[in-house]
Formats: C-alpha cells, structure tokens, sequence
C-alpha cells in the first residue's frame, strides 16, 4: 500500500515515518471488511508484513500454508465463528513463540467478560488512531516478558 491512503488531503494530519516501524509478519484476523483493509494498509505503510483473514477459521488455515514466522497476531475477540480468545489458544498450541494482541469495538469492562485481560495481554480499543496502533503493535513485539 503508498501514501495514496492520505490521497485528497492536502498532507497527512502527522509525519508518517515518524510512528514505529517494523518488518515483522502480523496474522490480522477481522470479520469487518473495512476494519481490516484499513489495519492492513496502515501496518503495510509501516514496514509489516501482513497477512489478512476475514475469520477465525481462515486464519487457521493461513498459519497453517504459511511457512515463514508469524510474530503476532492481531484478533478481534467478538467474531461469528470462533472467540479470538478460543483463535488464539489453537494458534498458540502450534506456534507458541506468536505474540498476541487483542482489538475489540466494546470497552474495557465488556472485552474483561470474554476472560483475555486477566493474562496480561495488551488490548487495542476501536476505533483507534495509526498512531495508537503502530505503537501498541510495537510494544508487544519488543516486550521481551511476553
């Protein structure tokens, strides 16, 4: 993805280069279409390899054909055919070094209720800012304690 994301304002609303950039492959797992294009073009934009699943089931598949790391994974918590919690338990099993981070449309009380805060895994509220999410994509990948 370019720069043409920002195309029809006069220039981004803030330096682009100056957000946290990566290299490493996020699994980005959201039903919302618009959600996840929008997520893949802004860690796209910062240096991430990103691979894209609509569902829980098709980021099964996806970790299973890729070859290479995946170092994070990005879920929803709410989707229709699986829990990202329930998601990321399978993933884990078979790829126990991927980071994980959570995003969720409903607040902090609500997402508690799903049982994925209490393990001390970061959460990313919707909507949020590139900013918010370059960084907390960042702070996971480089938290040696996780």
């Amino acid at each position: 993805m370019s720069r043409a994301l920002w195309k029809g304002l006069a220039r981004p609303p803030f330096a682009l280069s100056a957000l946290p950039q990566g290299s490493e492959t996020v699994l980005v797992v959201e039903d919302e279409p618009g959600v996840r294009g929008l997520v893949e073009s802004m860690l796209e934009l910062h240096g991430y390899q990103v691979l894209v699943a609509a569902s829980a089931g098709e980021a099964l598949t996806l970790a299973t054909e890729h070859d290479g790391r995946i170092h994070l994974l990005l879920t929803d918590i709410d989707m229709p055919d699986m829990s990202g919690r329930e998601l990321a338990q399978r993933l884990r099993s078979r790829r126990p070094d991927m980071r994980l981070l959570y995003m969720s449309g409903h607040s902090d009380g609500d997402v508690a209720g799903y049982g994925v805060l209490a393990s001390g895994t970061l959460f990313l509220q919707k909507p949020f800012t590139v900013s918010a999410l370059t960084a907390r994509v960042r702070e996971v990948l480089d938290n040696q304690s996780w």
